[in-house]
């Protein structure tokens, strides 16, 4: 048996005026992907539990089998590991964005634009990263280039419990609110964030990057603090050699931390416009050799609806089930075993919030073996009314390996 699992990061949403009042699960053109679900087991999922914040780290652990709950110590560490950083028992990881900020007044009045200027490049962000290092790292703290705009702080005695504001959910508005506080300990953290916008915004990267029209990664944002995170092994528990693809090093620690192989693929970007191709390779290789379960995660519809892209959103959900869907089926088609492939987002980012909800997402799951009634178009809507709904996320691993 082979299991494809494929997260388009994200996809689900709410209706949007723009697209005559559907979802862009709804509006996408996505004839691979419907196709399945006519015979699939349809449902939806609560992959964040009550109380968590809807993140891309707690959903996919408890897709991957792992309870929130249990094993969610923060998004940092997962992808310090990705990093290769080799974290100690007494250091802190914190995910450090380079954000755009206002240049109007000072630090406190400034507005929060892009969470991820632009969506910089690496080689562009590693010289900014390496600045911030340089004027603001010390025997205790060192900053790490990870991808984009999404790097790494490791901090020596650094406060874990710090409850910072996830930059993407305050687009738009005046920081100063949201900013560290020195009464909740976090006057470090807050000299820091407002000392790395004196040092980034005339930086020669910024500057080149206005006069081409594109937005300044003025300044770092940190948040999502944790310790070394320890995963069972997934594939002693579940007894199946699995690897991981994605752009993103959230996923592939996660990956690493369960003891999956993670596969690179050339020209991800984690976005909408990334090698889709590559993916669908890198997962149909991976089968080649052997492996059992291949994890396939897509970020590009989450940062659609991050940056409000209604039409990229679309595009990306598309692109997702025609070209990695598609040839990764037809591959599994070709082989004459069975296979089972499990599609879903890992949480909703509607295009109108721009940011993550807890909400169920639908999830669906084919049988080569075992046809189901499922629903003609894969949308919320009707997974919903299939009335299948599994309200522990981390429990659907076992539904995808049982007798589904």
């Amino acid at each position: 048996m082979k299991y494809l699992v494929l997260i388009p990061d994200g996809m689900a949403d709410t209706a949007i005026d723009s697209l005559g009042g559907l979802t862009p699960m709804a509006k996408a053109d996505k004839p691979t992907m419907d196709m399945l679900a006519k015979k699939a087991y349809i449902g939806t999922v609560s992959n964040v539990p009550d109380g968590m914040v809807p993140e891309s780290d707690t959903a996919n652990l408890a897709i991957l089998s792992y309870d929130p709950k249990v094993y969610s110590k923060g998004r940092s560490p997962l992808e310090a590991v990705s990093m290769g950083i080799e974290m100690q028992p007494d250091e802190t990881a914190y995910r450090c964005n380079v954000v755009t900020l206002t240049d109007d007044g000072d630090y406190d009045s400034k507005t929060i634009l892009d969470h991820s200027a632009d969506e910089i490049t690496t080689p562009e962000a590693d010289k900014l990263i390496k600045a911030l290092d340089e004027k603001l790292g010390n025997e205790y703290r060192k900053f790490y280039t990870g991808v984009s705009y999404r790097h790494c702080l490791i901090w020596k005695n650094g406060n874990d419990k710090y409850d910072f504001m996830r930059p993407h959910d305050i687009l738009g508005k005046q920081i100063g609110e949201y900013l560290p506080k020195k009464e909740n300990g976090g006057e470090e953290f807050y000299k820091l964030m407002r000392d790395s916008f004196e040092i980034l915004n005339n930086h020669p990267v910024n500057e080149e990057r206005r006069r081409r029209g594109l937005r300044p990664a003025n300044s770092a944002w940190l948040w999502s603090p944790g310790k070394k995170p320890q995963l069972p092994s997934f594939t002693e528990k579940w007894n199946l050699d699995a690897s991981v693809i994605s752009a993103v090093d959230l996923i592939k620690g996660i990956g690493l931390c369960a003891k999956m192989e993670s596969i690179d693929v050339e020209g991800v970007t984690g976005n909408v416009h990334t090698n889709y191709d590559g993916k669908a390779q890198a997962a149909i290789d991976a089968f080649k050799r052997g492996k059992e379960l291949v994890y396939v995660h897509v970020e590009g519809p989450d940062e659609c609806g991050h940056r409000a892209e209604t039409e990229n959103k679309v595009i990306s959900i598309e692109k997702i089930s025609e070209k990695i869907l598609k040839s990764v089926y037809d591959y599994l088609e070709s082989t004459g075993e069975q296979f089972k492939i499990m599609i879903l987002p890992d949480h909703p980012t509607p295009v109108a919030l721009r940011t993550h909800t807890i909400d169920p997402v639908p999830f669906m799951i084919y049988n080569s073996a075992k046809l189901y009634e499922g629903v003609d178009c894969f949308t919320e809507e009707n997974a919903a009314a299939k009335n299948n709904y599994i309200p522990r996320g981390h429990e659907l691993m076992s539904i995808l390996t049982g007798n589904i």
